[in-house]
């Protein structure tokens, strides 16, 4: 029982605390490491998921990991909405998930955190700048502001990987240019084939020709990247709060109830992962945090 004037706790529905079983509807290699699977819930609709928000994806006897949202999939024809996760390999969770083949089953849990917030970037320009596998919860920024093109000015999207063979989404990103968005790539190290950029996904800032005082940034990728990045957009004018970085942390409840995601006086999963660089900025400057 509560004491007299103590509110109680804000616990999420039970659903959240429960794995859903969803069944992997299809399954795409698109690097040497890195997969994207769709999936569909058997018994029901897929719940919402915004843009930036993430679900707790199980591998049945051998752990759970947040992933992020990068996208919907086809809901034509009468279908449910499926959600579609790319993954890279890098632990025991992840190598499971990435082999899941079409038809296993695979537990989710969501959605959870805060969002990308696209719709409040109407009649601004979009920045977004990705770094790695970073570009896979940026993915669904895009598709939203394609979906309703008009409410928005300039889409521009700044791309870094390690290598050519690291670059997420090519053939998309061949359609995006086509539907008028301003894609532009750099990787750290080419190869033979490779004649675009080589370097810092930074580089590809000034050359893009920003209009800071009319632009939203949108950032992801490893820390000291979004941290670069970030001051990099910040000098240029574009104000800290309409630059939104995703805050990757240990994130295992997903509810804000265990503390192990906790970065400073935020908990990650609760009021993260999207957040602004204005209340980012100093505890991204705090090494080890």
């Amino acid at each position: 029982m509560t004491g007299q004037g103590m509110a109680r706790p804000a616990f999420t529905e039970p659903a959240a605390a429960v794995p859903c079983f969803y069944r992997v509807a299809s399954r795409r290699e698109d690097t040497g490491d890195t997969v994207t699977v769709e999936l569909a819930e058997p018994a029901g609709p897929v719940p919402a998921f915004a843009p930036g928000q993430f679900a707790m994806l199980t591998a049945f006897g051998v752990g759970e990991v947040p992933i992020s949202v990068s996208g919907l999939g086809d809901n034509s024809g009468g279908r449910a909405c499926r959600l579609e996760h790319t993954l890279r390999a890098v632990g025991a969770v992840t190598r499971a998930l990435c082999a899941a083949q079409p038809g296993s089953l695979i537990g989710v849990r969501g959605p959870f955190g805060t969002s990308w917030d696209v719709a409040s970037a109407a009649g601004r320009d979009i920045v977004i700048v990705a770094g790695g596998i970073g570009l896979a919860p940026l993915r669904p920024v895009v598709l939203a502001a394609l979906a309703d093109r008009s409410r928005y000015g300039r889409i521009m999207l700044l791309a870094g990987a390690r290598t050519p063979g690291d670059l997420l989404y090519t053939d998309e990103l061949e359609r995006w240019r086509h539907d008028g968005v301003e894609v532009a790539v750099t990787v750290d190290q080419a190869d033979t084939g490779w004649s675009g950029e080589v370097g810092l996904v930074t580089a590809l800032i000034k050359p893009a020709g920003l209009a800071p005082g009319n632009s939203v940034a949108f950032v992801c990728g490893p820390d000291v990247m979004m941290r670069v990045t970030a001051n990099a957009l910040a000098a240029l004018g574009i104000p800290p709060g309409r630059i939104r970085v995703s805050l990757e942390r240990n994130m295992r409840c997903g509810a804000g109830w265990c503390g192990h995601c906790q970065l400073g006086p935020l908990l990650v999963c609760r009021d993260g992962p999207v957040v602004g660089y204005d209340r980012a900025a100093e505890l991204m400057r705090v090494r080890e945090l």
